[in-house]
């Protein structure tokens, strides 16, 4: 698949790093002599120094080749006018990296497809609902909705009272057969290696497990596994960026009770000013006397969300010392999170890893709804949606030839969430949900095409 990226900043380089894995042909352009320099000397990918607004210099990133162009510069208006130019030269499909919400919100209205826009991403936003979801489900720390809910992805570390410790996932079923829920991957504790559950694997004490869950699955898991999905209602953000402004916004509007720390005084009045329901606090809020006195104590969720990877955790470190029991924080370095869990943080949100599954469900072969890696996990959950020509169509699903290391953790059929078992027969329009590590990925494609 020849691709073409614009811009080299954090967003676009991680994503030509990810789709160069892929053994993708990408193709990046930047008008930064650093910032392509460095992709260049990292990467096995092409550069093209320029802006990318100019028709001569997409002529020379070969635009009329491209399967796909993706415009992530920190320009909203550039990455709107270069797709539009992108598509006009021979694109074949293009996405647009964009800050202002708006634009999603009103997309069909507006009809940014007759413009030759294909697609609009907002790592801002897709941050601020991240957030949202994993208030939502608190207990867990990772999150992911299939269908609006339909199957819920829901991953926690088992501890000494989980009621299957010690069980089989086979012997784990006969005890509760009439669970709604389903493991699909687990990473031993302390290992860096992704297991794809069978009916033989030992869930084990500090195992993180990843589940697919169906309507119910969620409070089952909980109550089995000793969590309490605690409702919140009182946050403490910690600002200073875009994701903390949308967050504070739309927790408030849904009734929560919303401290925002911004540490500069012209943007806290001016906040203040645009979010009547949220207290805003002229503070960066890494005074842990000025937290106190805010009552930190009393939050049932602390999100640090600043532009500091370090000062967000260490900020979370202090809510978990003052017991608040749900953190979430956004960090730039995606080596923090295999440190996640053993330094006691929930729930870390990486903005460029949001857009990038966003972007990536693009590239994979087969009907793909929808798709997300699994943070710290070598494996990808995917959506197909099964076409009458699919391989695995009016098959049931012991009868497939899937591999191994990859796992049918639900269907959804008209609208409604299933875990699906052996007998299961899969029906065209179904939309499967399939956890696979990467080396599988090419061979479950296959059965969806």
């Amino acid at each position: 698949m020849k691709i073409i990226i614009a811009g080299a900043g954090e967003v676009g380089f991680h994503l030509a790093k990810l789709l160069s894995y892929e053994s993708q042909e990408i193709t990046l352009i930047d008008p930064n002599k650093k910032s392509l320099a460095y992709a260049d000397s990292q990467l096995d990918i092409r550069v093209v120094r320029g802006d990318a607004t100019s028709i001569a210099i997409l002529k020379e990133a070969r635009i009329q080749n491209a399967d796909l162009f993706i415009a992530v510069t920190s320009s909203e208006t550039t990455n709107i006018t270069v797709c539009v130019l992108a598509k006009q030269l021979g694109a074949e499909k293009t996405i647009a990296r964009i800050s202002n919400t708006e634009f999603i919100h009103y997309k069909d209205e507006v009809g940014f497809t007759k413009f030759g826009i294909d697609e609009l991403i907002s790592p801002e936003a897709l941050a601020a609902a991240e957030i949202e979801l994993s208030l939502k489900q608190s207990s867990f720390n990772e999150n992911y909705e299939f269908e609006d809910g339909a199957l819920t992805m829901a991953g926690l570390t088992l501890s000494r009272s989980a009621s299957f410790v010690g069980k089989t996932v086979k012997e784990a079923a006969q005890i509760f057969p009439e669970i709604h829920f389903v493991p699909i991957a687990i990473q031993r504790f302390g290992t860096q290696y992704t297991i794809i559950p069978r009916g033989d694997t030992k869930f084990k004490r500090g195992d993180n497990v990843v589940f697919i869950t169906s309507e119910g699955g969620a409070d089952e898991l909980c109550r089995l596994t000793g969590k309490v999905n605690r409702e919140i209602k009182n946050v403490m953000i910690l600002g200073g960026t875009q994701i903390a402004y949308k967050t504070a916004r739309d927790l408030s509007e849904k009734g929560l009770n919303v401290k925002l720390f911004e540490g500069n005084r012209d943007r806290a009045f001016e906040v203040a000013e645009e979010l009547t329901k949220v207290l805003v606090i002229n503070s960066d809020g890494r005074n842990v006397d000025m937290l106190d006195e805010e009552n930190i104590g009393d939050m049932d969720a602390f999100i640090a969300v600043g532009p500091n990877s370090e000062t967000n955790i260490m900020s979370c470190l202090v809510a978990k010392s003052k017991e608040v029991k749900k953190t979430i924080a956004l960090v730039e370095n995606m080596d923090y999170f295999d440190l996640s869990h053993s330094i006691g943080i929930d729930t870390l949100i990486n903005k460029k890893l949001l857009a990038a599954n966003n972007i990536f469900r693009y590239i994979r072969r087969g009907e793909v709804v929808a798709m997300t890696k699994l943070s710290n996990l070598n494996a990808e959950l995917l959506e197909f949606e099964v076409k009458k020509t699919s391989e695995v169509c009016n098959k049931a699903i012991r009868s497939i030839d899937f591999p191994r290391t990859a796992i049918i953790g639900g269907v959804i059929r008209d609208g409604i969430g299933m875990i699906a078992l052996g007998s299961f027969v899969i029906r065209e329009g179904d939309r499967v949900v399939v956890c696979c590590l990467l080396k599988s990925i090419k061979r479950v494609e296959k059965l969806f095409l």
